[in-house]
């Protein structure tokens, strides 16, 4: 698609973690900020007010409103407090392409003092989800590989598999989901990829430039993964017949990608 012991445990981590580390080095031109607080593992309030929603990087959830916390959800904040404490509260922030998400927060990918990114060291630990949602997707490739070191040794999230099948879907909110694309189809909504599960994946007029048609097209019959947040239609009131509950938006190829056989 597009365009043991504690001693070898802790090696093997520093392996890990310097190799994710060297795919994000830090551009020139960064914005330095100082942090108020660690809000949760992907998101920093700055002293000015502003509140920074990290780029490419989605931390599982604190509870809220008598919720559970999601499992690694304080171990990511308390990670990400401690990364942020070892540069004394300053960071560095590159804007995204655009600028804000629908609550007002600053998108930015954030650098450490030592010029490490920070997204990258906690997918790297397994502490967080890489995300690709455009146009902020300058980082991804080098995102995907942090987390593909994380994934590969079991670490954090990756301990136990957090990725459902497509018939285990059954609430809205981010998911890592795989499936057999039994049908792909096109017309003037965009691109529609129906899985099993009564889950569809959707690629809007607006992103379809940013995919190649007839790769995905190849996918008909195919085993896939893809991420993102997931939409329950049914909210909307009854479903229209032949319409499938649970819609999974895609913008960008990296949000999908196909299982080998």
């Amino acid at each position: 698609m597009k365009k043991a012991s504690l001693v070898g445990a802790f090696f093997v981590s520093a392996i890990w973690l310097s190799g994710a580390e060297a795919f994000c080095p830090a551009p020139a031109g960064l914005v330095r900020a100082k942090v108020q607080r660690v809000v949760d593992g992907d998101t920093l309030r700055l002293a000015d007010g502003r509140s920074v929603r990290m780029i490419g990087l989605n931390s599982p959830e604190l509870g809220r409103q008598g919720r559970s916390d999601e499992p690694f959800a304080v171990a990511a904040r308390r990670r990400l407090e401690t990364l942020v404490a070892a540069g004394d509260g300053q960071v560095g922030l590159l804007p995204g392409r655009e600028g804000r998400d629908r609550y007002g927060r600053t998108l930015a990918h954030v650098y450490g003092a030592d010029g490490k990114n920070l997204e990258a060291q906690l997918l790297a630990e397994g502490l967080g989800f890489q995300v690709a949602v455009a146009p902020n997707t300058d980082l991804a490739d080098c995102q995907r590989t942090a987390e593909r070191q994380a994934r590969e040794a079991r670490l954090g999230l990756w301990k136990r598999s957090p990725v459902l099948k497509a018939q285990q879907v059954g609430a809205p909110g981010f998911a890592v989901l795989s499936g057999r694309v039994n049908s792909v189809r096109r017309n003037r909504g965009g691109v529609w990829l129906q899985l099993e599960g009564a889950v569809v994946l959707h690629v809007a007029p607006n992103w379809m430039s940013r995919f190649d048609m007839a790769s995905l097209e190849r996918l008909q019959g195919k085993q896939i993964e893809a991420r993102g947040w997931v939409v329950d239609r049914s909210r909307r009131g009854a479903l229209e017949p032949g319409r499938d509950r649970w819609l999974l938006p895609l913008t960008d190829p990296a949000m999908l990608v196909a299982l080998p056989r």
